[in-house]
């Protein structure tokens, strides 16, 4: 990540929607670049939309300079509740609202961690204001004095349940969930990265078994992986989080916020991980983004792809690489569909 003392100090959301139509969420992605009359949000893009029809989710990561950052997103957020219903909704992701994830990371040296928990806390109240009715939980730089991670309150509010009981559940903002958008979060911590392997399996024991083996907090799994093992178009999916964690290795894949080192480690913490399921070669595997290839081995690894923002080829990372793509597509609003081209999105 380059220092932007001499240009926009960028930050970026990786928002994350309980939606897959083309139609809804190419109205959301508009109302993060445009505003109700039409006009421009300033230095403002869309970098790159995730769909996935299976989880009836969508990630869409918009990139702007921090102080414009949180008026994009909030205008995304209201838009998102006005086509989203979360009683109509069925998915195999987990979730608990229409805006399930609102996450704010640094995208340059110059930006704090501080100052993005600042913006995501000024995203939670003015959406809940803006949208009666809307809940919200903090996490990470959002929630001070505790800064609780975003898997820390997920497991607190029962995210990873099927048919959570919303009446029991605390919020720190706004109204009680209600059944018609649920709970959001919105928080700020590094950068995390996405990968998600499918396995030529349909047995979701298997699944989870990898998951097991991959998972941070797993005797010799891969350090700051979260993972979740999920049905998916007719085989099972290993769905990631990879968080970067405080220094790190000479050799991982890092960079700086405010002098600080932030690494994605490259392989397995211990020879065991490896040996038990490939989840090595996976991991090797998950850049560059849209990574999609055969390979077949003790597991039954599939196919994979890597998104929202992610490579880590030729010694990237997903700050660096983000902050690269806006650069590219300012000063037009544009949609980065994958590795080889960027193309201006079609709104008007």
């Amino acid at each position: 990540m380059s220092s932007s003392r001499l240009g926009p100090r960028l930050a970026a959301c990786l928002l994350n929607i309980s939606e897959a139509r083309n139609e809804i969420v190419e109205r959301v992605a508009k109302a993060a670049v445009y505003d109700k009359q039409g006009g421009r949000h300033e230095q403002t893009t869309v970098l790159n939309i995730f769909r996935d029809f299976d989880y009836n989710r969508s990630v869409l990561t918009i990139a702007a300079p921090i102080e414009k950052l949180g008026g994009a997103v909030m205008s995304a957020c209201v838009e998102a509740c006005d086509l989203i219903n979360m009683e109509k909704h069925s998915g195999v992701h987990p979730c608990l609202g229409a805006v399930d994830l609102v996450p704010i990371y640094p995208l340059c040296e110059s930006v704090g961690l501080g100052e993005c928990g600042l913006t995501a806390q000024d995203v939670a109240e003015g959406f809940t204001q803006q949208v009666p009715g809307t809940s919200v939980f903090l996490f990470g730089f959002a929630d001070p004095p505790r800064y609780r991670s975003l898997v820390e309150r997920r497991k607190e509010l029962g995210w990873f349940k099927q048919n959570q009981d919303l009446r029991r559940v605390q919020t720190d903002l706004g109204a009680p969930p209600s059944h018609r958008y649920g709970l959001t979060g919105v928080g700020a911590s590094p950068y995390v990265m996405n990968c998600n392997v499918t396995i030529a399996t349909r047995d979701l024991a298997v699944g989870r078994r990898v998951a097991g083996a991959l998972r941070g907090s797993s005797p010799g799994g891969v350090q700051g992986v979260q993972v979740m093992a999920l049905p998916h178009e007719g085989a099972v999916e290993i769905a990631c989080n990879v968080e970067s964690v405080q220094g790190g290795e000479e050799d991982w894949i890092s960079y700086l916020i405010q002098g600080e080192r932030y690494s994605y480690p490259r392989q397995p913490s211990s020879p065991a991980a490896s040996r038990s399921w490939p989840g090595s070669t996976a991991y090797a595997r998950w850049a560059p983004p849209w990574w999609a290839s055969r390979h077949r081995s003790a597991g039954g690894w599939r196919s994979g792809h890597c998104s929202r923002g992610w490579q880590s080829t030729g010694g990237n990372s997903g700050p660096c690489t983000c902050e690269g793509l806006w650069r590219r597509s300012n000063p037009l609003p544009c949609v980065y569909t994958d590795q080889r081209k960027m193309v201006p999105a079609n709104y008007d």
